[in-house]
């Protein structure tokens, strides 16, 4: 027994040798990328246990080969503005793991965009998509584009100089993009005709998030949203709580936010505050989803417009403001880093029960250890947010089937899949000794899924 104890803890010792040589290494070859290397840090931090149990992991050299892109490509997008100006902005393409399948991550545009941005949402991508259980690697893409304020032709006109360059590295078997910020239904149309004039006929597996009239799956739009409330709702569900009765706090004002109050909403919860980037709005009497839906969908306004239809309610400058305002559930779905070590304070403070991430990686590290340290119930991104992914996947099966599947059969895989995320997280947490912590539940199923891959197919 004795020996067995301590060959156990000489494992754990060489595991944590191991996780830290790899993220100095990271640190060292990806210098200034900080959203990258909080992404490698936090899924590293869950693994030492993993790799102790399975010291073929080490020997295979997993990590040294999860961290590296398979492939990573930067490009020139000209364009001309409605002015006749030739602009100039930087597009990228990250396919960080094909293990198992096909490279598939949304593209975004946003004036922030960088290599650090785009590696670090392809790197969570790899572990999101695992844990779908559907066939698909993962990857990411985007570019320094800010499409706000601009007319549909200059949008046209980036769109398909963007895709000019990034038809050269997809393809339906290859890599299958869908949208994220600042990419929507219109920016992928406009991507999917380029991409089908460049080729000579129509593929309409090669991007996801089409409209329904040419390949688009019914529900791709409420996906992320639904689902990370699915998820959610099994993990209050599993700790005797409901989301019925419980006021909550969704950040942003795009299609995870929106869908995921409306979710809420048809669950009994009443969504008290949204926001976007210039502030947030409260309701003490409910989101008028409705109101919000005009504004973001169809008006292009901005969330300080809802006033004009609810003068009783507020507005607070600044999108942080949102996380001030006591709720039973908080939902970040606007943007990375959201949620800092503060805003985590002043929620637990307040009395919130319930975090679930609907954004990538909202929740700085310092704000995932507060949720930790004071037991609220936090669903990570990679696995409350994984909607979207899923639904783009089952897009996929559906060109490749030339059929379509109608809204509530979409949204029940839906369902099944996002509860089938919170058993494996759930399972693979308690497996570790880590019993009801999502974060390292999470990480850990999806990393076991892609490692197994990988050793299988050998060293490539």
């Amino acid at each position: 027994m004795k020996t067995v104890d301590k060959m156990e803890f000489t494992y754990m010792q060489k595991a944590k040798e191991y996780v830290e040589t790899v993220y100095e290494t990271v640190k060292m070859r990806n210098p200034h990328q900080e959203e990258f290397q909080q992404a490698v840090k936090e899924v590293l931090a869950s693994l030492t246990p993993v790799l102790a149990k399975h010291p073929e992991y080490m020997k295979q050299s997993i990590l040294e080969r999860i961290v590296e892109p398979e492939r990573m490509v930067s490009f020139r997008v000209p364009w001309i503005d409605d002015e006749g100006n030739v602009q100039v902005n930087r597009g990228y393409r990250v396919q960080f793991n094909s293990a198992l399948g096909p490279y598939k991550g949304g593209i975004r545009f946003h004036p922030t965009v960088n290599d650090s941005i785009i590696k670090f949402l392809g790197f969570e991508q790899i572990f999101k998509n695992a844990l779908t259980g559907q066939p698909i690697g993962g990857a990411k893409g985007g570019a320094d584009f800010d499409p706000k304020g601009k007319s549909d032709t200059e949008i046209m006109r980036f769109t398909q100089s963007f895709m000019t360059e990034l038809s050269n590295y997809i393809g339906p078997d290859q890599d299958v993009p869908a949208g994220d910020i600042g990419v929507g239904q219109r920016e992928i149309g406009y991507m999917f005709g380029q991409y089908k004039k460049m080729r000579g006929g129509y593929q309409a597996g090669v991007l996801t998030g089409k409209g329904v009239g040419y390949g688009g799956s019914l529900a791709r739009k409420e996906a992320t949203g639904y689902g990370t409330v699915y998820f959610l709702d099994a993990m209050l569900k599993d700790n005797g709580l409901s989301i019925s009765g419980s006021k909550a706090v969704v950040s942003g004002s795009g299609n995870v936010s929106i869908y995921a109050m409306e979710k809420l909403t048809q669950l009994g919860a009443k969504v008290i505050a949204c926001s976007d980037s210039d502030g947030c709005i409260y309701d003490e009497q409910g989101i008028n989803l409705a109101t919000v839906k005009h504004l973001k969908e169809e008006g292009n306004c901005r969330i300080r417009d809802y006033l004009n239809a609810h003068p009783k309610a507020t507005f607070y400058e600044g999108c942080t403001e949102i996380w001030s305002i006591p709720c039973d559930i908080a939902l970040p779905c606007a943007t990375q880093n959201e949620i800092n070590e503060q805003a985590a304070k002043q929620l637990v403070s307040n009395g919130v029960k319930a975090v679930g991430e609907g954004a990538n990686m909202p929740s700085t590290l310092e704000a995932v250890e507060v949720f930790m340290n004071n037991q609220i119930l936090f669903a990570p991104a990679k696995a409350a947010n994984a909607g979207g992914v899923a639904v783009s996947a089952l897009e996929m099966a559906q060109n490749s089937a030339r059929i379509a599947w109608s809204f509530d059969e979409v949204d029940e895989k839906l369902h099944h899949i996002m509860h089938t995320i919170y058993k494996a997280s759930t399972e693979a947490a308690e497996e570790y000794g880590e019993p009801r912590n999502l974060v390292i539940g999470a990480n850990i199923a999806g990393f076991k899924r892609v490692s197994a891959a990988m050793i299988s197919q050998g060293v490539i």
